[in-house]
């Protein structure tokens, strides 16, 4: 039998050995990293695409973010 460390290295091993859930978690925990670190969801332009409009164009905060406001909700 083939072991998973023939084929790929062992940190993609460990990954592979996870459960779907485990995964998952470990996943958003990248994502809430790449957050914290000024990584921005909103989606890049595509100027290839024939529906792109340079006209509707928002600009850009001057911190590189969406300019949306995060609310947070607590019990105060």
């Amino acid at each position: 039998m083939i072991e998973i460390e023939e084929i790929c290295s062992p940190e993609w091993a460990e990954w592979y050995r996870m459960t779907p859930a485990e995964r998952w978690m470990e996943s958003a925990k990248l994502w809430n990293h790449y957050i914290s670190i000024g990584g921005s969801l909103d989606p890049e332009p595509d100027t290839q695409s024939p529906f792109f409009d340079p006209e509707l164009q928002s600009e850009v905060a001057s911190d590189g973010r969406s300019g949306m406001r995060v609310i947070r909700r607590s019990g105060v």
